[in-house]
């Protein structure tokens, strides 16, 4: 399974100097790991010196923008390492699992790069935002294609072989990665206060171990929104989280969850919509008329109704304090 991807991009390869890099989700740091970088630019030439030329080869793949070579498979400092030159110029690298074959991802790494190279709205690179989209998008599809196509035991192994994947959103900092973390170990840990950058999958088995889940987990700061879409799609089911106590984003993310439902079509999915951080709102009774009523109001504020073609669910959580994250998961059990 992937693990990273990075990018190295230079006038010229024979010093860092005129190297840049950029990783996503772990950093790649130019000084800690020159000669991880080193090796990564000697595995694209045979000779002594890591030399690009202009001059296409039988190796070379011409595409329209971009001329790019077959890619090379290392293992670099014990780790299982594919890269493709682009234009003698760039070097795309993807850091596999120890246990992956990464001719599994020729194909697709080749094919997703075309098509991501010669986007033009992708592949400007005139910021860093661009570069960091780029690096995202080629991420979740190669991940994508890794957890559905090739065969691969998860870290659980299940009794059918069977999960179901379940697609986790929301904006930024309502506790997503927590929530998968209490329901993965039955732990909260104070310290994870940063927004995730991090697309992550968790796979959980059932109470009976004939089956499971795969929670897709997407960060959702404004910049990895536009890739909720990828992520969504063969969604058995959807758990879109807010924060209850954080009114002044309650606009945002309505908005958020309404451009995603009517961008992709949803029908007949079934969505669970949980309220997270109930603990901090001024509820005195949580399972009494109070907590209904604030309930009813957000399901109003939401829009809920609307979702005339959903099973659909509203809760309220404290992934803090272990609130109804019982109940979450036999709701998820029970709608899919």
């Amino acid at each position: 399974m992937l693990s990273n991807i990075f990018l190295l991009i230079g006038k010229s390869f024979y010093d860092l100097k005129d190297v840049d890099i950029y990783s996503y989700p772990d950093d790649i740091n130019k000084k800690k790991d020159a000669d991880f970088i080193h090796k990564v630019i000697f595995g694209h030439d045979h000779n002594s010196d890591p030399i690009f030329d202009d001059q296409s080869s039988s190796q070379t793949l011409k595409f329209e923008n971009y001329e790019m070579d077959c890619p090379v498979s290392q293992i670099v400092d014990g780790q299982n390492v594919y890269t493709i030159c682009v234009n003698s110029k760039m070097i795309i690298g993807l850091i596999l699992e120890q246990d992956d074959n990464p001719y599994d991802y020729k194909e697709i790494f080749e094919e997703l790069a075309f098509d991501l190279l010669n986007n033009e709205k992708c592949c400007a690179f005139e910021d860093e935002i661009e570069i960091e989209n780029f690096l995202i998008t080629l991420f979740i599809d190669i991940r994508r294609y890794g957890d559905e196509f090739i065969k691969k035991t998860p870290e659980i192994s299940f009794a059918a072989g069977i999960f179901t994947k379940i697609f986790l959103f929301g904006i930024d900092d309502v506790g997503k990665s927590s929530l998968v973390r209490r329901i993965k170990t039955g732990k909260f840990n104070d310290n994870y206060l940063t927004p995730t950058r991090k697309f992550n999958i968790e796979y959980i088995q059932d109470k009976e171990g004939k089956g499971g889940l795969a929670i897709w987990d997407l960060p959702g700061q404004r910049t990895f929104r536009e890739k909720w879409l990828t992520g969504i799609q063969d969604s058995n089911l959807i758990i879109y989280m807010i924060d209850v106590a954080n009114q002044l984003r309650f606009e945002e993310a309505r908005r958020e969850f309404w451009n995603l439902v009517r961008e992709y079509d949803l029908s007949e999915i079934p969505i669970i919509i949980l309220g997270n951080k109930v603990d901090l709102i001024n509820i005195k009774d949580k399972n009494g008329d109070q907590l209904h009523r604030r309930m009813q109001e957000m399901i109003d504020f939401l829009e809920l109704d609307k979702l005339d073609n959903n099973n659909w669910r509203f809760l309220f959580t404290s992934v803090k304090t272990n609130y109804n994250i019982k109940e979450v998961m036999e709701t998820v059990f029970n709608m899919i």
